[in-house]
């Protein structure tokens, strides 16, 4: 077929139309996976930091939960504080709950563990003691706690927070009770804090008018107590 010089000209801009057309969507195309290859890595990068952070579980009662005070004032949030000033990649959980003894505790804790743990920092025992509960009852009741955190995640590192009572119980109740926080870590080999509330206990400016939970300033003492033996196992 012999063209015109007239449809030679129309299908000549015909397909140069078609051609830059073409070319454009390649480009956009090509840029759109470009973009889609940064996000995918950015994700992955994301991902990877998420998982390159680990979990430290602070574990008890009031004391754990800072009772009278905001909770970025109890000594957990103080320890996230130490830990970032460090640059360390470790993020603090509190799971204190007010009036928590050691069977409720053993109850809770499955729950808890329904998130990873790395760190797992147990305090309870305190209301135990002060309700005068059989001290074979918390000795039990803690070690199944561990046990528990042992089972799920055996890679986890765990630390006893000792205490002591007040004796109002009596001598033999006291030193019994005080007695079986480093029984218990010497029995399953873990990190002990000695006296959670060193420096800090019977000290009427470092308690608050119950003369049982810190103030401020108390919590202050206990993070040093904690982060004297955690420091060396972050």
């Amino acid at each position: 077929m012999i063209l015109t010089r007239r449809q030679y000209l129309f299908l000549f801009f015909f397909i140069l139309s078609v051609a830059f057309v073409t070319s454009c969507s390649n480009e956009s195309s090509k840029g759109s996976e470009e973009e889609q290859g940064l996000l995918l890595e950015e994700n992955d990068h994301q991902v990877t930091k998420e998982k390159d952070e680990k979990t430290i579980v602070f574990f008890g009662n009031s004391l754990t939960a800072g009772y009278g005070l905001e909770l970025t004032q109890a000594f957990p949030a103080l320890i996230q504080e130490k830990i970032n000033a460090l640059g360390m990649s470790y993020n603090v959980i509190n799971a204190g709950l007010s009036g928590e003894t050691t069977a409720s505790g053993n109850t809770r804790i499955d729950w808890v563990l329904r998130q990873e743990i790395d760190i797992f920092i147990l305090e309870l025992g305190g209301n135990d003691g002060l309700r005068g509960i059989k001290v074979s009852e918390t000795k039990k009741n803690l070690q199944q706690i561990i046990d528990k955190v042992g089972k799920k995640y055996p890679e986890a590192k765990i630390v006893l927070a000792g205490m002591q009572i007040p004796p109002n119980m009596g001598a033999d109740y006291t030193t019994e009770f005080k007695g079986i926080f480093e029984e218990i870590a010497n029995k399953n080999e873990l990190a002990l804090i000695p006296f959670l509330l060193e420096n800090v206990g019977g000290i009427p400016s470092l308690n608050q008018p119950d003369g049982i939970h810190p103030t401020e300033e108390g919590h202050k003492i206990i993070a040093e107590n904690v982060w004297k033996i955690l420091e060396p196992i972050l």
